[in-house]
């Protein structure tokens, strides 16, 4: 993702908001035409494709399915980024390793629901759609866009609210994001999850996507997934918290991948006018959504 100048330092690349088709890409990462082309892909049926926005538990997902595949063998997540392990459909260059690549493969996107492989809608391959009350969403990507160097640092919080409101970052908007997939779901083999679920009960979502994906585990290894998927652990595991990600991506001395991991930051940051606004948007855009969210760890906590 760099270039060497005449033998000199790599220089990192300006990276900036890429709109293509109503949907935000960042450019010097995604190309438009390869992302258009993805929706030809073939999808063999053992295909897994993990969808999520933005800062909604796309890691942490990684390293489910890969402990799951692994049947809990943490050795499994030690030897290389989970993005390496999970590759991601929209980075440039990534059909030639998606073709050649064995079942099954695992692959996770931040795409909207119109840039998908035809064959997801045929009921080939299968999808795990992970989501999170988009309040805590948009704190996380706030932090997220004061240290990763591909995407525009916010002047303040107040500014990056208005830009994610406005669905100006990269993954567009939340709710047309969601709405797309969610709305879709019965063309395709569909488990919807959500983040909060995760936090309150992850043994009872590995068991769901064991279930859905036909993957015969022991309690044994099962607990060794959920144990080793926490994120106390994960938070410990350079190959899960991003640490190793390149300096010309990341700016590991202004903020953490790996932050809270908790539900209801949100009220550190939310203005009570800011709270009203999103409440009002949210009835409108979700009112022909059956869907519900947790917004404070306190109304998991028995």
């Amino acid at each position: 993702m760099t270039d060497t100048v005449d033998g000199n330092e790599p220089e990192t690349p300006e990276y900036k908001l890429l709109p293509h088709r109503d949907f935000y890409l960042i450019s010097g990462i995604h190309f438009p035409e390869e992302v258009d082309e993805i929706q030809n892909w073939e999808v063999r049926d053992s295909d897994i494709f993990i969808i999520t926005y933005p800062k909604s538990g796309t890691i942490w997902m990684q390293q489910i399915m890969t402990l799951i595949e692994a049947k809990g063998d943490v050795t499994a997540t030690t030897n290389q980024l989970n993005s390496k392990r999970i590759p991601w459909i929209e980075l440039s260059g990534s059909k030639k390793e998606f073709v050649s690549a064995p079942s099954p493969r695992i692959r996770v996107t931040h795409l909207h629901y119109k840039f998908i492989p035809l064959g997801l809608k045929q009921r080939k391959g299968k999808v795990i759609y992970v989501t999170r009350n988009p309040k805590d969403v948009l704190v996380s990507y706030f932090h997220f866009h004061m240290y990763a160097t591909m995407l525009e640092t916010p002047k303040d919080f107040n500014s990056f609210f208005e830009k994610f409101m406005e669905g100006k970052v990269f993954g567009s908007c939340w709710f047309d994001h969601i709405k797309a997939w969610y709305s879709q779901r019965d063309r395709m083999n569909f488990l919807y999850i959500t983040y909060e679920d995760m936090i309150q009960d992850l043994r009872s979502v590995v068991d769901r996507i064991c279930v859905f994906l036909g993957r015969d585990l022991t309690a044994q290894q099962k607990a060794h997934v959920v144990e080793h998927s926490t994120f106390r652990n994960m938070r410990r595991n350079p190959s899960a918290n991003y640490r190793n990600v390149s300096a010309s991506l990341l700016d590991h001395n202004k903020g953490v991948f790996m932050r809270k991991g908790t539900i209801g930051d949100w009220k550190n940051y939310f203005t009570v006018g800011q709270n009203e606004r999103f409440a009002r948007v949210f009835k409108e855009k979700m009112r022909d959504l059956p869907l519900t969210f947790v917004w404070d760890i306190s109304d998991i906590v028995e």
